[in-house]
């Protein structure tokens, strides 16, 4: 195949996990997606995970992983990408790494750098209210964050974090796909809706929502953002293509 496109459990290094690397078993999946490039030959990798992969280990697990793709005769790099520099009013950045067969068209390959003029509002991700009850915190929830924190305006996405500090942004902080369900509130009062978090990452309405709404909170905390990814790639293919003309 021309295109391999992987990202690998983030638990083992993130910052909501227990950072063990590759001590952690999911952590190793990285070397199943080595064996398969070498059997394989694709043309082109991308391939993503968290931001503390960059650091993780004093930046020697990243360090680690190039020099795997280059044993295998992979020109590689990495670089952090913000998803709000793309279209999308989530801050998640991740850790991309590109990697090509054809050195000569890795030369010619640059990093898209986004625009973060470009986030669409929060206004247009979010749906009409009222939604479902269901959705909602609970009453205690409410006050709690109401006692603790006052925002500035209308719509944000109110956001806890570990330490229990309360903030609110015209964006929403990372999807998380394990997490206290109300971590991130909207107006401080409901959670997002199955059909928000898939707006937040990317997906169009079009993608058709086939489980619950714990199963779909699920995949979209685990989700890449399609948007980010997609303008890696086209700076990929440009690459390619101008090395053939090159030649």
């Amino acid at each position: 195949h021309d295109l391999l496109c992987a990202g690998f459990p983030c638990q083992p290094f993130s910052i909501i996990g227990d950072r063990r690397g590759f001590d952690d078993a999911r952590g190793t999946l990285f070397f199943e997606i080595a064996r398969i490039a070498e059997a394989k030959r694709p043309a082109a990798l991308l391939l993503e995970n968290v931001r503390q992969l960059a650091t993780h280990n004093r930046g020697q697990t990243l360090a680690r992983i190039m020099e795997i793709l280059r044993q295998l005769g992979y020109a590689a790099d990495s670089r952090i990408l913000n998803a709000m520099h793309f279209g999308l009013p989530q801050k998640r950045e991740r850790v991309l790494i590109a990697a090509m067969l054809d050195h000569s068209a890795f030369s010619r390959f640059r990093w898209p750098a986004g625009d973060p003029e470009k986030m669409l509002p929060l206004a247009e991700i979010l749906e009409p209210e009222p939604v479902d009850s269901a959705h909602y915190a609970s009453e205690h929830i409410r006050r709690k964050r109401a006692a603790a924190h006052s925002a500035a305006g209308a719509p944000m996405i109110w956001h806890e974090n570990k330490g229990g500090n309360i903030s609110s942004h015209p964006f929403s902080c990372a999807l998380r796909a394990s997490a206290s369900h109300n971590y991130l509130l909207v107006n401080g009062i409901r959670r997002l809706t199955p059909r928000e978090m898939l707006r937040l990452q990317g997906f169009p309405d079009s993608f058709r929502i086939a489980c619950g709404t714990r199963q779909t909170r699920k995949q979209a905390g685990n989700a890449a953002p399609p948007p980010m990814l997609a303008a890696v790639l086209r700076a990929m293919t440009a690459a390619q293509n101008r090395a053939q003309i090159a030649a």
